[in-house]
Order: structure tokens, then C-alpha cells, then sequence
């Protein structure tokens, strides 16, 4: 009986110990994360230069983290016809959970998806085209984006022409550029659409202060009169600290401020004249705007999926 009892205690301890070292197996494996679809788009705030008809960008390559997205082709396009929440499909890559700061945008200057030269170029309103270019064909975008642990994620790049192009001065005709490298990267920001709302509205100038107005989008308390209607930065860009703009048109005169991440924001209502030799539009004020409700255009609360509407009123320009 003894015997029998050392037995079956010898046993159990046996047991008892593959079971524990199996546990600390188990412990030491990493569980593979889950991951999640997610699809990249590109969309663009409109480039105010009357010269300018139209600017393709041919994006050979895509990568986020190192990884190229899946399907994505050499392709080419108009960025400038993305405005006022129109994108373009560029591919997909299986993404964990997490917060991303780290996509490489790769643009062939020399030739587009056709084969045909050149690759990027401003299209002129006379039907020239003016090649683009810039030191270096890798943009790395730095600025951050989440990524849900939902079935649909779509990251918006926003690549904002107003901030990113320049016109050389003193030449006989237009000469387009491509920015520095680090105003190009700062030029373009990255959100899930999941947690973005947009403003839109109609604009009533009855004064007709204006030939054209452009309203720019600013996070509440970073708008600054005297900075911002000067040119900063090599492409010497007005309302450079806008994060979003929209042009007036269209025969209701409105526009549409889309992809604005959750927070407070205040619109600014901007004057342009067409330039006397019809060449184009000048800054000529800030323009006062009362909201046709109880909206306060100084503070406009934006949440997730939220489609504001904030029709205004002009009534005269800002001394």
C-alpha cells in the first residue's frame, strides 16, 4: 500500500510539473497581434493660383513602417481635382491597432504611369506642362495617425498643394517647384477618417466685397492676423498655420472644410481681388462673417462622423 501511495504521489508531482512547465511555455510565446484592414487615400486642399489648371503627382511606391501597401500600382493623377472631400484610392495594408508616424511617399518626377515625361508637373492654363521637382523623390510623412480596432480604417493623406508648391519670382514665365523637403513633409498630414468631421456652408456677400473668398480652417486660438497674412516659409504661403482651406463657388457660394480631427476650430473668412492683368488673385482683407444661426464661427466644436453646417453672412472687411 505504501508502494502503491509513493507511487501515485510520484505522479502527481510529474504532472504537476510538465503542466507548470508547459504554462511557462506558454508564457514566454508572444500572441500574434491582430490586425486590421486599412485602406489609404489622398485628397487635397485647393492651390490658389489662377495660372494653374491643374498639378499631376505620379507615386510609384507607399509605405508605411517599411511595408509597402498591398495593390498599389505606379499611378498618376490630378491632386488638385481632390478638394472638398474627394479622395483617391491608393492601396491597403493589414495594420495593428496603434498609432503610426512613419509613412514614406515615393513621387517619380521623370516619368508617369504611362512611361510618358514628365512624371510630376504643374499643368498652366495655356496647356503648358512645367515639371516638379524636388531633392529628393522619398517624402517621409511625419505626422501621426491612428489606426482602430474596427473593420474599416481609412487614412486620409492630405496633401496640401497651397503649402507644398512654389512659383519662382523674376522669371518670364511660370516656373512651379516643389518646396524644401522638411515644408513638404509639414505640408502633409495624415488622420482616420473614422475620427474626423467636416464644416460646410453657404456664403452670402451681398457687399460683393470680393472676387473670390477662400475660408481657412484654424484650431481655435492659433490664428494670428499679423503672421498670418503675411508670406512664411520658402513658398512664402499666406494663412500658412490653416489646417485645412476651401474656396468659395459655385452658384450657392459655398464650400466644405473636410477630414477635421476632433477639437475646436475658428473659420476665417479671406478677400481676394483678381489681379489687374487678369493673371491671377491678391490678398485684399480679412472679411467679417456673422453665421446665419446661433453658431459661433470663433469656436465650432467638431466631433467624429459630425457634418456641421455653418452658412454666414459677410458684412464688410476688417480694418
Amino acid at each position: 500500500m505504501k508502494t502503491y501511495l509513493k507511487l501515485a504521489g510520484t505522479t502527481f508531482l510529474s504532472v504537476l510539473f510538465m503542466v507548470s512547465c508547459s504554462d511557462d511555455e506558454n508564457d514566454g510565446m508572444e500572441t500574434p497581434e491582430e490586425s486590421y484592414s486599412t485602406t489609404f487615400k489622398m485628397t487635397d486642399a485647393p492651390i490658389d493660383n489662377a495660372n494653374v489648371e491643374a498639378v499631376f503627382i505620379t507615386v510609384s511606391d507607399i509605405k508605411v513602417d517599411g511595408t509597402s501597401l498591398e495593390g498599389f500600382n505606379k499611378t498618376t493623377f490630378d491632386l488638385s481635382a481632390l478638394v472638398n472631400g474627394q479622395t483617391k484610392t491608393l492601396g491597403n495594408i493589414d495594420l495593428a491597432a496603434a498609432s503610426y508616424s512613419n509613412i514614406e511617399l515615393v513621387l517619380d518626377y521623370d516619368t508617369d504611369a504611362s512611361g510618358n515625361a514628365p512624371g510630376c508637373y504643374v499643368e498652366l492654363a495655356g496647356g503648358e506642362k512645367d515639371k516638379l521637382e524636388a531633392t529628393a523623390n522619398s517624402i517621409t510623412i511625419t505626422d501621426a495617425f491612428e489606426v482602430f480596432a474596427t473593420s474599416t480604417n481609412d487614412v486620409i493623406i492630405d496633401f496640401d498643394l497651397r503649402k507644398t508648391i512654389k512659383e519662382e519670382e523674376g522669371t518670364l514665365s511660370s516656373n512651379f517647384e516643389f518646396v524644401s523637403m522638411s515644408e513638404l513633409s509639414a505640408g502633409i498630414r495624415t488622420v482616420n477618417e473614422e475620427s474626423t468631421g467636416s464644416i460646410s456652408g453657404t456664403v452670402n456677400d451681398a457687399e460683393n466685397t470680393s472676387d473670390k473668398i477662400i475660408v481657412y480652417a484654424y484650431e481655435k486660438g492659433t490664428f494670428n492676423a499679423e503672421t498670418e497674412t503675411q508670406g512664411q516659409g520658402e513658398g512664402n504661403v499666406m494663412f500658412k498655420n490653416a489646417v485645412t482651406s476651401s474656396v468659395v463657388a459655385g452658384i450657392n457660394n459655398s464650400y466644405s472644410l473636410n477630414f477635421l480631427t476632433e477639437g475646436e476650430y475658428e473659420l476665417i473668412f479671406v478677400s481676394y481681388n483678381e489681379e489687374t492683368e487678369g493673371s491671377g488673385f491678391e490678398f485684399n482683407a480679412l472679411l467679417e462673417a456673422e453665421s446665419n444661426t446661433v453658431l459661433d464661427l470663433g469656436a465650432i466644436s467638431v466631433t467624429s462622423a459630425l457634418q456641421l453646417d455653418a452658412n454666414v453672412t459677410i458684412t464688410g472687411t476688417k480694418s
